[in-house]
């Protein structure tokens, strides 16, 4: 089984940027598609963007598409979110999950870390 803790979450002012990292202990993550997750509070959680296994597959949501950028570097055991022109909307609980290839429903991934929240507000 694989746990997995994301950090660097806070307060950012909008069109401020902020990185996401979910770090895997365990067991490797060479061999899984991770993807990154938010849910706001009252609304479902949602799929932001997703990775492939080796980095060269990735979709993203329309509404961070050109705004977020997800990248994996198996050495590290390490995935990413830089996310860039930060919007109120933006604000959730931001969840990453591995699975075993790309899907884009949350039911598709099967191991989730305790989420880091993000707050876009001036």
């Amino acid at each position: 089984q694989v746990q997995l803790v994301e950090s660097g979450g806070g307060l950012v002012q909008p069109g401020g940027s902020l990185r996401l990292s979910c770090a895997a202990s365990g067991r490797t993550l060479r061999s899984n598609a991770v993807g990154w997750f938010r849910q706001a509070p009252g609304k479902e959680r949602e799929l932001v963007a997703t990775i492939s296994w080796s980095g060269g597959a990735t979709y993203y949501a329309d509404s961070v598409e050109g705004r977020f950028t997800i990248t994996r570097d198996n050495a590290k055991n390490v995935v990413y979110l830089q996310m860039n022109s930060l919007k109120p909307e933006d604000t959730a609980v931001y969840y990453c999950a591995t699975a075993p290839q790309i899907v884009t429903v949350p039911r598709g991934y099967d191991s989730w870390g305790q989420g880091t929240q993000v707050t876009v507000s001036s």
